[in-house]
């Protein structure tokens, strides 16, 4: 949880937890189909799957073979990919999973290029300040996409969508990988989307939705050994008691009822105005709290 949300909690207390008694619903996740793609490709078998795909002539590739170099947010709101790894200390693929189309993609994975590099050299105790040539990684950029492909390019870079062409000083490129009629992992991954967007358009974002995921997923032997190993654990990473913006909105609707309050006890002292056209200038109040709001104010004259 982040310091804002539990400065919020440690200030208002009890009134914040009341105000989000609506939002403990237990709700999918946002962020559900990317968690997944975390938890998925942490295990190092799925993981050589997805680097097979991406390189079937490489026959000599194992599990140990592959080093985990994803940026992870541990304790900042700082810089995090979704998934990095090396293969062999030669190659470093870098790649993205989306389900909103956006170019800027191409900026964040320079920045997570650069913070790869950074913390390779780090681990690999090479010193870039000295004269001695460093070794580095060819890198490898991707981008999975699980929306729909329409005419959207196979191949995306920084100089072409930002800067027209122009033969720029860097340059930044990436592969984008669709839903196709294979059988590999990353196809895989792209249905599970696909399904769960499917589901949420029919159940919303509940858990009925996730668990008739799972459940399609399997009938259709997408991602079915994952689902069926890891049932319970990946009903968990999709779902979220609420989530740190339901805590927000929650937050701002408190803030200003407790506005609204202010505002509507000064209309009802000057006497000038009905608490019908007060609630209908200030409609986060209702009649009957406005009717409690007067009691009170006669109170105190």
């Amino acid at each position: 949880m982040s310091y804002l949300v539990s400065h919020i909690f440690r200030n208002r207390g009890d009134k914040v937890h009341d105000d989000t008694k609506q939002a403990q619903e237990v709700m999918a996740k946002r962020t559900a189909k990317n968690s997944v793609f975390l938890d998925l490709f942490q295990n190092k078998s799925y993981l050589l799957k997805l680097y097979k795909t991406l390189h079937p002539e490489d026959t000599t590739a194992t599990e140990d073979s592959l080093t985990d170099v994803t940026i992870e947010n541990v304790l900042t709101d700082n810089l995090y990919n979704d998934l990095g790894f090396i293969v062999n200390n030669k190659l470093m693929i870098l790649i993205e999973a989306q389900s909103t189309w956006t170019m800027n993609i191409l900026v964040r994975v320079l920045l997570y290029l650069a913070q790869s590099y950074h913390e390779y050299f780090q681990r690999t105790s090479q010193n870039y300040y000295k004269s001695k040539k460093v070794k580095m990684p060819k890198p490898e950029l991707y981008v999975i996409f699980s929306g729909n492909k329409g005419r959207k390019p196979d191949k995306i870079s920084l100089s072409k969508e930002f800067f027209e062409g122009a033969d720029i000083d860097i340059e930044v490129k990436a592969k984008v990988i669709y839903e196709s009629d294979k059988g590999d992992i990353i196809n895989q991954y792209i249905i599970f989307c696909k399904v769960f967007n499917e589901q949420t358009k029919q159940h919303g974002m509940t858990q009925k939705a996730v668990m008739e995921t799972i459940r399609i997923c399997k009938d259709r032997n997408v991602l079915r050994e994952y689902l069926l190993d890891r049932e319970k654990e990946v009903v968990t990473i999709m779902m979220s008691l609420f989530n740190e913006e339901q805590i927000m909105k929650s937050f701002i609707r408190s803030e200003r009822h407790d506005a609204d309050r202010e505002t509507a006890e000064r209309m009802i002292k000057d006497g000038e105005i009905s608490l019908e056209k007060i609630a209908c200038y200030l409609p986060s109040l209702s009649i009957e709290e406005l009717k409690e709001l007067e009691a009170e104010v006669l109170q105190l004259v």
